[in-house]
């Protein structure tokens, strides 16, 4: 098994023994539904909600190893908590209260790696929404890959539904443009 993928397992049990939701997103979604690459780091979603987040932020760092000073103070401000496997595998851990990550969270399924693992990941849709909101170039080339390998399959009219409104308050409806474009495109 792969360090990336033991240090996933790892966070997974962690969320399982707390009866915390979660799901993985980032680049493991994307060698899910995309087209696979290299990652180097967990992206990762568990549901706190807002004023209740300070109990599994400190049972994390109970177990995990912080990659800054003070991350406590800095996830409980900024809503990511960064930490370290026990591999040393870089894990960012987003902080979820949002209704969209709720709904993501509740469409997330499992994702058998190997007989003897499965990681839950969220969905293909779910995971467009979180690549066009982030916007870096590095996830609209994932989202051209997600694109390609899911075609049809894509539930387009969820991904605008999610995304719409996470890109009216972030100020960037444009980047609803350039997912029509390359839907035209790839799709």
């Amino acid at each position: 098994m792969t360090p990336i993928f033991t240090a996933a397992a790892e966070l997974q049990e962690v969320c399982a023994e707390q009866g915390w939701r979660f799901c993985f997103i980032g680049g493991l979604a994307v060698l899910r539904w995309g087209e696979p690459r290299l990652t180097r780091a967990i992206d990762v979603t568990i549901l706190t909600g807002y004023e209740t987040e300070e109990p599994v932020v400190n049972m994390l760092l109970s177990r995990f190893t912080s990659r800054m000073e003070d991350a406590r103070k800095f996830a409980l401000r900024n809503r990511v908590l960064l930490l370290h496997a026990s591999n040393r595998i870089p894990i960012d851990i987003a902080l979820g209260a949002l209704p969209f990550e709720e709904r993501a969270v509740g469409r997330a399924s499992m994702w058998r790696i190997s007989d003897e693992m499965a990681l839950r990941t969220c969905g293909t849709e779910d995971l467009v929404v979180h690549k066009v909101f982030a916007g870096r170039e590095r996830d609209w080339l994932d989202v051209e890959g997600i694109i390609q390998h899911q075609g049809s399959e894509l539930d387009r009219d969820l991904i605008y539904r999610e995304l719409l409104p996470l890109l009216e308050l972030k100020g960037s409806m444009y980047q609803s443009d350039r997912l029509t474009a390359l839907f035209g495109q790839v799709g």
